[in-house]
């Protein structure tokens, strides 16, 4: 940088980084002198950056511990699972299981079904009266989150699903997610247990959730699957209903 840079206040030249893309800041900025480097490297400017994304409060100050990835975290914050409504038909979804008449896509509320709570989620997946199952395989450094990063702050990687039968007819439903390697290696898992929703239910939609974290160094994909079938062995599609799964790596 020119004199005049060098000569700015150490809050002024923060503020100015700080307009500058992060991915250009770590590397380019980063490798200009010695000051830019311990600005790009130190917490300031990082919290800077969330707090005019919105991306920092009280909560996340505390806990926060490197902002830098903070920051990437929160940008890059997304669900990883595609086709979750059944938008796409079965889409994205591999390792199908079509128990019975198999897998159908409905509309919401369906026949003696309720609303979703979110108006954003139009569709379920419907299972029949065997067992119905189907998974997708998330490659994380494809999504972009690289291997220091998932080594040695291991981001937690929280895990959504949501599951309701209908009022007439009772169903299973089972979720499991696992955290595998290189080589798809289980390194970490979360079985549910098989939930058995009752005949004569109220149909709501009850959401599931587990939240992996300190999961050692070496994961490498997340392996999502859940399924269910009713337990009347109706002919159709009387089985569990799911829907508006997600996997997200979080901050």
């Amino acid at each position: 940088p020119s004199p005049r840079m060098e000569s700015l206040p150490e809050a002024v030249l923060i503020r100015i980084l700080a307009a500058i893309p992060a991915v250009d800041l770590v590397l380019v900025c980063r490798l200009v002198c010695c000051q830019w480097k311990n600005l790009v490297d130190g917490a300031a400017l990082w919290i800077l950056k969330c707090q005019q994304e919105g991306f920092a409060g009280a909560e996340s100050e505390e806990n926060a511990e490197n902002w830098q990835n903070f920051y990437f975290l929160s940008k890059k914050k997304k669900n990883l699972i595609k086709n979750p409504c059944g938008d796409e038909d079965l889409q994205h979804w591999g390792e199908v299981e079509n128990g019975g008449d198999g897998w159908k896509i409905e509309e919401l509320p369906g026949d003696f079904g309720k609303e979703f709570p979110s108006e954003e989620v139009h569709k379920y997946f419907v299972t029949s009266y065997e067992w119905c199952r189907k998974a997708q395989v998330i490659d994380l450094r494809a999504e972009g989150y690289w291997e220091e990063l998932l080594d040695t702050t291991q981001p937690k990687i929280v895990v959504k699903d949501w599951y309701a039968g209908r009022r007439d007819a009772g169903c299973l439903y089972e979720l499991c997610v696992k955290l595998l390697s290189e080589n798809e290696d289980v390194l970490a898992e979360h079985k549910s247990e098989t939930i058995a929703i009752p005949q004569d239910n109220d149909a709501n939609w009850t959401e599931i959730s587990h939240t992996f974290s300190n999961y050692g160094p070496g994961v490498r994909f997340v392996r999502f699957e859940h399924g269910g079938q009713d337990t009347l062995f109706w002919k159709g599609w009387y089985g569990v209903r799911v829907t508006n799964s997600s996997v997200m790596v979080e901050p």
